[in-house]
Order: structure tokens, then sequence, then C-alpha cells
């Protein structure tokens, strides 16, 4: 066994993600990189197989001391990339650097490097494209969004898609691309989580489409999995909870209101204004309008993975990670 590099890892989901390589035994070493400088690091990474490091993934020179120093050392061979920007209404060029140009300029870095094999890269479910003439069930194949309208937290998660699976098949690593269903947890970055923080919640009159959704273990699971296997491409992570958007707000204990769908966008508008949420529903409004729920069964083929934890204890139960702050 050599070494993991995890970035983004003091995320709940790059922690979760090395907590689970340690428990698995998938590296003797993981090189957790993250934005911020601790001074109590074993707080935060309690077992000694875990190294922190701070970095600027932004800065093309401190990336390359990363690779070339510690990761070099400690003779990494799999790189993790979950580094992104969470918030919906960042824009500008500094967040595209961290979505999207710092995954190029990683994976150009370790192509080159002594001791990097294989590369993974989190990417999204959101990226599909949902309309009334797409199929409900998304494989890995399915169109990914390229609308030039779209929001730049839309633009550069396909974006980052997109430039790391042109790499496949010219690129001597190991590529894997996980387009994982959506998290409903706090920190995360998720669109659903901020939308079921509100105690009333808006939906577009006479549609109810599906979503999928997935727990933050079977997603830090997945990654464990991807580490281990020695194959290579895009796979769709799917998560244990297949549902219809109402039957969700309802499990959260929120109030399911239905209004005209030009209202969406005003209301959810003023409500970012008033309250600083980071909901956004023109981000959202295919996927509030149209089914997509992705196909996990290549995961499940070549992966080994299945979800195994949904996020309702039971039916009727409240106990959502809409309440669990």
């Amino acid at each position: 066994m050599k070494s993991v590099m995890v970035t983004g890892a003091t995320t709940p989901l790059g922690a979760a993600i090395v907590e689970q390589i340690i428990k698995d035994k998938r590296a003797h070493t993981v090189l957790a990189v993250g934005a911020e400088l601790y001074e109590d690091v074993r707080g935060l990474f309690p077992d000694s197989a875990v190294v922190y490091l701070q970095a600027d993934l932004t800065h093309t020179r401190e990336l390359r001391n990363l690779l070339y120093s510690p990761a070099k050392d400690l003779q990494v061979e799999t790189v993790i990339h979950t580094a992104l920007h969470r918030s919906a209404h960042a824009v500008g060029m500094r967040v595209h650097q961290l979505n999207v140009d710092s995954t190029y300029e990683l994976l150009r870095l370790s192509e080159r490097h002594p001791t990097i094999r294989s590369f993974i890269l989190r990417s999204h479910a959101e990226i599909y494209r949902t309309s009334a003439l797409e199929p409900e069930i998304l494989d890995e194949r399915h169109p990914i969004d390229l609308s030039p309208s779209a929001p730049q937290w839309l633009r550069d998660r396909a974006e980052a898609d997109l430039t790391t699976c042109a790499n496949m098949g010219l690129s001597p690593l190991s590529i894997k691309v996980l387009r994982c269903a959506e998290c409903v947890a706090p920190d995360m970055g998720s669109q659903l989580f901020d939308y079921l923080t509100s105690q009333v919640c808006f939906t577009a009159l006479g549609f109810d489409p599906m979503l999928n959704v997935i727990s933050l273990p079977d997603l830090a699971r997945a990654f464990s999995l991807a580490v281990a296997s020695p194959a290579h491409g895009v796979f769709n992570i799917v998560g244990k909870d297949t549902l219809p958007l109402s039957a969700l707000i309802h499990k959260t204990g929120r109030i399911c209101f239905a209004v005209p769908a030009t209202m969406l966008t005003p209301l959810y508008y003023l409500r970012s204004k008033v309250i600083g949420s980071d909901f956004r529903y023109d981000l959202n409004r295919f996927r509030f309008h149209f089914s997509g729920v992705m196909d996990g069964k290549r995961a499940k083929e070549v992966l080994s993975y299945s979800p195994i934890q949904t996020l309702f204890r039971s039916e009727g139960s409240q106990d959502s990670p809409a309440h669990k702050d």
C-alpha cells in the first residue's frame, strides 16, 4: 500500500473520505490537504496515519510544491480531488480558478509525478441535462448541461468534469470521475439542503419530479472503493433514497406549497436577499420540473458500490439531514 492524497479535506466530504480510507486500510498514509491552517491538527484528524497540510490550490507554485515535496516523500499513488467553492452565489475568476483551473493543473502535474498513478474527481449529478425531452433514467453517457446561460456554479462543475474526462485515454494516469448524487447535509454545498431549511417549500404547480439523494457515509465509501479498484472511467454514484420532491419535503417536516412556476424565481430571489440563503431557483429550475435519476449499474458492477444507508430511519420520520445542524 502507498499513500492517498485528498483535497478539500476539511470539508464534511473530505474528512469523511479520509476517515473511510483509514478505516478500510486503503493506504498506509493519507495526505489531507485543506485551505485552512490548524494549530491542533490532531483535533481534526486524530489518526496518526493522517498528515495534514494547508495549501492554496489556486496557486500553481504552491500546488507544485505540494506534489513534489510532501506528496513525493509520502509516495502518494492516488489523488482524490474534491476541493471546490460550495456557494452557488460565488462567482468570478477566483472561484473559477478553484473549481476548474486547479483541477486541470493538478491533473497535469500528476501525470508527470514519479509516484502518482491514479486520479479521482468528485463530480456532480446536477451537471446532467434534464428536460421534458430527456430520459428520466440517466446513465454515464447522458448529455451534460452546457448552456452558456447556466449559473457559474453549474458551468464550472461541468467544465471540471469534462476537462478530466477529456484526458481519459490520453493520460498515463488511471482516471475516475464519480458523478455523485446530491448529499443533503450541512456544509456540503447542497442546494436541496438550503432549500429544505425553509419551513415552507414552494414547488412548481403541476410538477413533482423524482430525485435521488445520498448519505455522507455512502458517498465516502464510494471513494474508498474507487481507490481500491483498478478500473477507470465515469461512474454514477447513487443514493439509497429515490423519491418525489414533495415526499422529500414532507419527510423533512416541511410544508409543501405549490405555486405557478413563474412565481418561483422572484420568490426565491427575495428569500435569498432577505435571509442570505444560498438556494437559487434558476440553478434548479429544470430538475424541479423534470425527473432525472442516475443509473448506478456501472458503479455496482465495476466498483462493487451499492448504497446501503437511507437518510430516513422510518416512514413518516422527521429525522432528516435538514434537522441535523
